[in-house]
């Protein structure tokens, strides 16, 4: 008789541009193929490339439920037999969402979650940092540096603008390349201008 694998809390994280939604919509492909029930699960004040669904930056997609908080999400997740609950862009929903996850897991649904794990200017982003000390299992990904080509362990902000909802106690970060660029430590400055230390992306070889 087959026995159920235990549920688990599985949290993907990592700087912009990392392929942080790409990895979770290629989890939520695979639990689905094996016959899993999964609800997507997005915030509403994530709405760059449309709502409902989750999308990479890659052009990959699929139909997602757009909540705007943690009760919204344990609500419309509670009492369904569901299998499988994917998060994306879990740094909007704040520090609640850590308990909320906790209790999906000990009633048995594995949770997958995606999102920002530090700031534009360099600090940590919770909920990630807490949802990811106590995870069973944590990617980490990076992106690649836009002045040299490194691994990109951190994101910044090119230009002044709108952060996002008042609301969010760190910064929100909704926007892509036109915004943010990926950068390595090295270049990595924290402000809202490039490196400047005469190389620019054109010259990585």
């Amino acid at each position: 008789m087959h026995t159920p694998a235990p549920a688990r809390l599985q949290v993907v994280a990592g700087p912009m541009f990392a392929g942080k939604s790409e990895e979770l919509l290629r989890r939520v492909r695979r639990a689905r193929i094996a016959g899993l029930s999964v609800d997507v699960v997005s915030h509403a004040l994530d709405d760059r490339r449309g709502e409902g669904q989750v999308s990479s930056h890659s052009g990959l997609a699929v139909p997602s439920r757009s909540v705007p908080d943690v009760d919204a999400l344990v609500a419309g997740v509670s009492g369904r037999g569901l299998d499988v609950v994917a998060i994306d862009e879990a740094q909007f929903f704040g520090g609640d969402l850590v308990d909320a996850v906790n209790t999906l897991v000990a009633d048995d649904v594995t949770v997958m979650v995606a999102g920002l794990c530090v700031t534009f200017d360099g600090r940590p982003f919770e909920p990630l940092p807490s949802l990811m000390a106590i995870a069973d299992d944590v990617l980490k990904l990076t992106a690649v540096c836009a002045v040299c080509g490194a691994d990109a362990a951190f994101h910044q902000r090119l230009s002044p603008g709108e952060l996002g909802d008042p609301r969010i106690p760190t910064p929100a970060q909704v926007g892509g390349i036109e915004s943010y660029q990926a950068r390595c430590r090295r270049h990595f400055t924290g402000a809202d201008k490039p490196a400047d230390d005469g190389t620019d992306a054109s010259s990585r070889g």
